[in-house]
């Protein structure tokens, strides 16, 4: 039960309701055991219910039960757990489906068959909702578990050392603590399909074995009515009109920011500050005539491809990955290259990262050459992937409209110019043009429901775009909380976004505190992690008094260094130790108050 929940059951005045939201703010996890009876009622007026997963009838015994428990960072997990649910509902299966974070800890002991859907995050690192969980199984609190039976379906990136390590270690732990393997564990690189799709098939079959089927005469109504179909999806994009494509850096700045704007009008999209929007782009034709050329493909021949045949040029423009080069490709590859250099570099634990990291695919046809077929290349590339942007407006400020901040990524390396695949496509758009879209929620990203709340934003680069639409909203919504923020980039007078609707909006007291980080406008590079430490007192007081706390942008580096700066901050300003610091940050996520959107 959310605080968002409150408001709907009884009208309140708005100052009970906002008290009421503040004593409950942050106990969702505590409260999991009432979502059964409250999920028809938990969604405030206008809110679209899409966030909240279907949920089994409370009480139903473990041994009848299907649980699945899912962890993801940018939607894939979650989409793919949703998905099981819905077909062993349909097999007349009972399913609880929960995300990690919301999953009480205690029943694990009870469980007797449970999926396990995770997404692994950069190095390793699992995603933001499931960090409680996995510590919690790897402890030493973690309960015997002789009788469950389990699977696990690992999500990652095989450009990384460790791909898919997070749904790995669950999987070993798991049967560590006694428990019963039904089949085994699936690692999905980015295009997903060709290890969930047959997974998700087995997983289905493990759980017609395992259990029985509900009779349809004893199956319990949820109380929340079935949610209403999207016309609009991840696999049927909406073709949104584009209304503005404006540029706002400077031409002399080393980025080059777009302010993008599309429209959403009868589109039946609806999104909550915080959400992200997936583009489906298609690859700068460009490059997909310069691949042709060095591989001497006629672009017109005809290829198969799952069964689908398509023009060999319309293959690689609008259905394969070509910006970004994967390992299971590099190896490929150098079968048919048949260079020691390259084969050396792919060996190498130093090397072959680099090459992945550096190199696009028409670089690596480039250096090493190789003969492929027409066939075998399309056959061994990684299908297309949307990319997801966080959301840079309020539907409350911009009915009908959705913005978005996106750095074109363009550059030259290797003697030739480069371009991201989305972010090329979003920068090429053009006023009339379209852009094919869907909205991603973004549930663990919200505004805290009680509006008196203050919030603390940190978002250097790009990361400030949900931070535009959160000042928006609480602007619209008149709430009474104090809004602060971060800032950085590298150069005040070419890369300060928003710097007019930042300035405007102190001036109206929407945002009371901005605190500004550019990193090359002096001799020694000053970033948001030093003014954090810098503001230490004063944030640890916000943080005190109840603040929500929000950090966005680069997951590698940024994110890393600021949670640092952060637990030094309580470490100094609270007189805590290191790892009581670390324990505060750690009750602030779970009680909902220190959210993340990395990248």
């Amino acid at each position: 039960m959310s605080a968002d929940s409150v408001h709907a059951l009884v009208p309140l005045p708005d100052e009970k309701a906002g008290l009421l939201a503040r004593l409950i703010d942050g106990l969702e996890p505590a409260l999991h055991w009432l979502s059964g009876y409250t999920a028809g009622l938990a969604a405030r007026p206008g809110a679209s219910g899409r966030d909240t997963p279907p949920l089994a009838a409370v009480g139903s015994p473990p041994q009848t039960r299907l649980t699945i428990l899912f962890g993801s960072q940018t939607g894939n997990a979650k989409r793919l757990a949703e998905s099981l649910a819905r077909d062993a509902e349909g097999a007349g299966i009972t399913v609880r489906l929960v995300r990690a974070d919301a999953y009480p800890l205690r029943e694990l002991r009870n469980e007797r068959l449970l999926y396990v859907v995770i997404s692994t995050q950069g190095e390793g690192d699992p995603p933001d909702d499931s960090r409680g969980f996995v510590e919690f199984l790897q402890g030493n609190r973690a309960p015997r578990l002789e009788e469950l039976k389990f699977a696990v379906l690992g999500l990652g990136d095989s450009s990384y050392a460790k791909f898919c390590a997070v749904g790995a270690a669950i999987d070993a732990r798991l049967a560590e603590l006694g428990a019963q393997r039904l089949f085994a564990r699936g690692d999905a690189d980015v295009d997903l399909d060709p290890v969930a799709r047959p997974w998700l098939a087995r997983a289905l079959d493990g759980a017609r074995e395992s259990l029985p089927a509900t009779p349809a005469s004893t199956k319990v109504t949820p109380l929340r009515p079935p949610r209403p179909l999207i016309a609009w999806n991840r696999d049927r994009p909406f073709p949104a009109d584009v209304l503005a494509n404006q540029r706002i850096t400077a031409r002399d700045s080393g980025k080059d920011v777009r302010h993008i704007e599309l429209s959403l009008r009868d589109s039946g999209l609806t999104y909550e500050p915080g959400d992200a929007l997936g583009v489906w782009p298609t690859n700068p034709s460009t490059l997909v005539e310069e691949i042709l050329r060095l591989q001497k493909f006629d672009g017109d021949a005809a290829v198969d491809r799952g069964g689908t045949t398509r023009p060999l040029r319309e293959w690689l423009r609008e259905a394969c990955e070509l910006t970004r080069l994967s390992r299971p490709l590099a190896i490929a590859h150098a079968a048919r290259a048949r260079c020691d250099d390259l084969d050396a570099i792919i060996a190498s634990p130093v090397a072959s990262p680099s090459l992945l990291a550096d190199y696009q695919i028409v670089d690596l046809l480039r250096v090493f050459p190789g003969d492929w077929t027409p066939q075998e290349f399309v056959a061994t590339l990684r299908a297309l992937t949307p990319r997801l942007y966080s959301i840079a407006s309020s539907p409350r400020a911009f009915e009908g409209e959705l913005h978005l901040t996106v750095a074109r990524v363009a550059y030259h390396a290797f003697g030739h110019h480069h371009a991201g695949a989305a972010s090329d496509f979003l920068a090429r758009s053009v006023p009339a043009g379209r852009v094919p879209v869907f909205v991603e929620s973004n549930e663990r990203f919200r505004l805290p429901a009680d509006p008196s709340r203050d919030v603390i934003m940190i978002g250097p680069g790009t990361g400030v775009a949900p931070f535009r639409a959160f000042v928006q909203e609480r602007a619209a919504a008149g709430a009474a909380g104090r809004n602060w923020l971060f800032f950085g980039n590298p150069h005040f007078r070419h890369d300060f976004l928003y710097q007019a609707e930042w300035q405007q909006a102190l001036k109206r007291h929407e945002l009371h505190r901005l605190d500004l980080a550019f990193s090359r406008d002096q001799s020694h590079k000053i970033y948001v992690q030093q003014r954090i430490r810098q503001c230490g007192r004063k944030l640890y007081g916000w943080l005190e008094g109840g603040a929500h706390l929000y950090v966005c942008g680069d997951a590698v580096h940024m994110a890393k260094d600021v949670h640092a700066a952060l637990r030094d901050v309580v470490h100094e300003q609270g007189g805590r130790t290191e790892a009581d610091a670390e324990a505060y940050l750690a009750r602030l996520a779970e009680e909902r108050r220190y959210s993340r959107d990395v990248y």
